[in-house]
């Protein structure tokens, strides 16, 4: 790292300890919080067998993090929802509508084949956070929640801006005006999940080319080249990173959803437009790991993405020989090559992504993934699916800390 803003690394008591990840990463103006399972950190057990309980406790661990760290829960800014079943989803809304008193965060919504535990539900969040990290000076800074008519609506904010990056609530293939999922297929349900994300983009001044991420999450793998083809339509020139997770159900029973990072080079206020705006979006690729249609990394203001990484040797472009620990031990050398790439090291790493086609696997995974690591593992979220692409048995994205900023900061 070539700047001098710390990295703040944070548990508490209060809930689920975890060997392998910190429960909350703080850089610059924002907190990545681990996801929280439905665990009793008294106990280390997951609480009774009901998802509504499950939920509730995944959010009272999540406020206790928040709050041993000086925030309250209105700092949220997005929240992922994982669950065993989609069709739990009303049962968790009960419970997760109280935990917000002035406004709802940005979601996304997916169910996936297995997590952690046998849970029923697991909940990650992003929290604001005003007053940036060591040396920075801490500032009011202000959250700014909007909604566009264009866009379909639901229990959550379409778009959250704090600082320099707004945060999208993932995107159904909803048709805005008729409230109902899209004819055709997988590809034409991908064009109305961009469409939407366009709609709220173009709300908010903003294009697709200040798009960082996405995330695409898809109902079948074998799916995932028509949806490409309708990401190249929105993407003709810079691709974003991207990162693919195969859903065992999605709201509404679609076959994609998109979820979306974006930057916001204006900024929220007090800080000033003319200063910040023309922060630079920087893509970079390298040789060192494998080849993809689009960016290995996108830096923004202080943070990179990093495209999930499959366990593929970059000089054949094939999945290597082995277990899933050899498999993980790839990925992880991928990410590596990219983040130095860039000038960086695996310890500006603040949050990892892993997901994994049986979960039991999760200790294997974990033995090679703490050699990765020479100081504080970062946040980080685990699930089981039930595909990955190139039938790998692995797959893993993540954020990196960018202390020098983009340019002309």
């Amino acid at each position: 790292m070539s700047g001098v803003i710390i990295k703040n690394s944070r548990n508490t008591e209060n809930a689920p300890k975890c060997s392998a990840a910190t429960q909350t990463v703080a850089f610059s103006h924002y907190n990545n919080f681990s996801a929280q399972l439905p665990i009793d950190p008294k106990t280390g057990k997951i609480v009774g067998s009901d998802v509504k309980e499950q939920a509730k406790q995944c959010l009272v661990n999540i406020k206790a993090i928040v709050e041993s760290i000086d925030h309250v829960m209105d700092d949220v800014v997005k929240i992922t929802i994982f669950l065993k079943n989609i069709s739990d989803i009303k049962a968790v809304d009960e419970v997760y509508t109280t935990f917000f008193n002035s406004y709802l965060p940005t979601r996304t919504t997916v169910a996936v084949a297995a997590l952690p535990m046998d849970a029923l539900v697991q909940i990650e969040a992003i929290i604001s956070n005003g007053e940036g990290t060591t040396p920075q000076i801490p500032c009011a800074l202000i959250k700014v929640a909007r909604n566009t008519e264009n866009a379909p609506k639901g229990l959550y904010t379409q778009t959250v801006a704090f600082s320099h990056y707004n945060n999208i609530s993932a995107q159904l293939p909803i048709d805005p005006k008729s409230g109902k999922i899209v004819a055709g297929g997988a590809k034409e349900q991908a064009v109305q999940c961009l469409s939407n994300i366009k709609a709220v983009l173009e709300s908010i001044n903003h294009v697709m080319n200040d798009v960082v991420k996405t995330t695409i999450f898809i109902k079948n793998i074998s799916d995932i080249e028509a949806v490409n083809e309708a990401c190249a339509k929105f993407f003709p020139t810079y691709v974003p990173t991207r990162s693919i997770v195969s859903a065992s159900g999605l709201p509404m029973d679609a076959l994609v959803q998109i979820d979306a990072v974006v930057s916001h080079g204006d900024g929220t206020p007090p800080q000033l437009p003319e200063d910040t705006r023309l922060l630079v979006i920087e893509a970079n690729n390298t040789e060192n790991a494998p080849k993809v249609s689009y960016a290995h990394t996108v830096a923004f203001s202080h943070y990179n993405h990093i495209s999930g990484q499959l366990p593929l040797n970059p000089k054949t472009n094939e999945v290597v020989a082995g277990g899933v620990k050899e498999q993980a031990k790839q990925c992880l050398q991928n990410i590596k090559a990219i983040v130095e790439s860039v000038d960086h090291v695996m310890d500006d790493v603040v949050k990892v992504n892993i997901q994994l086609k049986n979960i039991a696997d999760i200790e294997a995974v974990n033995e090679v993934y703490k050699s990765f690591f020479k100081s504080d593992l970062p946040a980080r979220t685990v699930v089981g699916v039930s595909a990955i692409p190139m039938d790998a048995l692995v797959q893993i994205d993540a954020v990196v800390s960018n202390c020098e900023s983009t340019p002309p900061a």
